[in-house]
C-alpha cells in the first residue's frame, strides 16, 4: 500500500510541476524566407516556378529586369526596361523604386489559368497601380531583393457598350528575397 501511495504522490508532483512551467510564446515571422511571395486577393501565394533575368542589349543601350513566378494556376510577371546611353555590360541593376506610370518602362501583369499551360491576363495595371522597389543586389552572387505590388483592373462591357462590371485583382505585400537571376547580353 505504501508503494502505491508513493507512486501516486510522485505522479501528482510531476503533474503539478508540469503545470507550473513557464509558458513559451511563439510568434510567426512577418518576413518570408521564400525567394518570391505575395498576397493575391487576400490569399498567400508562393510560386513553385520562378525565373529572373537581367538582359543587356548593347545595340539598343537598354537593360531590363524580368521576373515570372507561377503557382496554383496563377502567374505574376514584370519587366523593367531602362534606356540609357551609358548602360554597361555588367550583371547589376540600379537600386531604386520603379512605378507603372507614363514615364517609366515598367510592365506588370497578373495571369490565371483554368488548367494546362495557357494563361490569360487578368485586366491591366494602370499608371499609379503598381510598383517594384529594388532594395539590394549582389552581382557577385547574382541575387536581388526588393518588394512589389500591383492592382489589375478589367472592365467588362454590355452589348450596348455600357460598363457591366469592373473586376480588380490585388497583388499586395510582394517580396523577392535573394532571388537568383541570370545575366544575358545581346550585341550585334
Amino acid at each position: 500500500m505504501r508503494k502505491i501511495q508513493l507512486l501516486m504522490l510522485f505522479v501528482l508532483s510531476a503533474i503539478i510541476f508540469q503545470g507550473c512551467k513557464k509558458d513559451v510564446v511563439t510568434s510567426a515571422s512577418t518576413t518570408s524566407d521564400q525567394i518570391l511571395a505575395a498576397t493575391i486577393n487576400g490569399t498567400s501565394w508562393i510560386p513553385d516556378d520562378v525565373t529572373a533575368t537581367i538582359n543587356y542589349d548593347a545595340t539598343a543601350k537598354t537593360k531590363s529586369f524580368n521576373v515570372v513566378g507561377t503557382a496554383d494556376l496563377k502567374r505574376v510577371k514584370w519587366t523593367i526596361t531602362l534606356s540609357d546611353a551609358n548602360a554597361t555590360n555588367v550583371n547589376t541593376f540600379p537600386v531604386a523604386t520603379y512605378k507603372v506610370d507614363a514615364t517609366n518602362k515598367v510592365n506588370m501583369a497578373y495571369f490565371t489559368s483554368t488548367g494546362g499551360t495557357s494563361y490569360n491576363q487578368v485586366g491591366v495595371v494602370e499608371p499609379g497601380s503598381g510598383s517594384i522597389i529594388i532594395t539590394s543586389i549582389d552581382p557577385s552572387k547574382n541575387v536581388i531583393t526588393g518588394t512589389y505590388s500591383m492592382t489589375t483592373k478589367k472592365v467588362n462591357y454590355n452589348d450596348d457598350g455600357t460598363i457591366a462590371s469592373i473586376e480588380t485583382s490585388q497583388i499586395l505585400g510582394g517580396t523577392f528575397t535573394n532571388l537568383p537571376y541570370t545575366f544575358t547580353q545581346v550585341s550585334n
